[in-house]
């Protein structure tokens, strides 16, 4: 039943997202290429700090095995 739930919320979340999509779409295609550029400037900027935390997660989960191996 748990894993129903999770799924049914998961779903509900990704159809919530793809209508965003379009709508980033729409205005990029609408306007000039400077606004398509600013867009995509802005998505890379947003997708940086997924990544350093997840980078700076496993630097400390290293650091700490390693302290408990000496």
């Amino acid at each position: 039943m748990f894993k129903k739930n999770i799924f049914f919320i998961f779903l509900l979340f990704s159809i919530k997202a793809s209508s965003q999509c379009a709508m980033c779409k729409a205005v990029v295609e609408g306007g000039n290429e400077t606004i398509a550029e600013g867009v995509n400037n802005g998505i890379t900027y947003l997708m940086v700090f997924p990544y350093v935390l997840v980078g700076l997660l496993f630097y400390f989960i290293y650091r700490h095995k390693k302290k408990e191996k000496s």
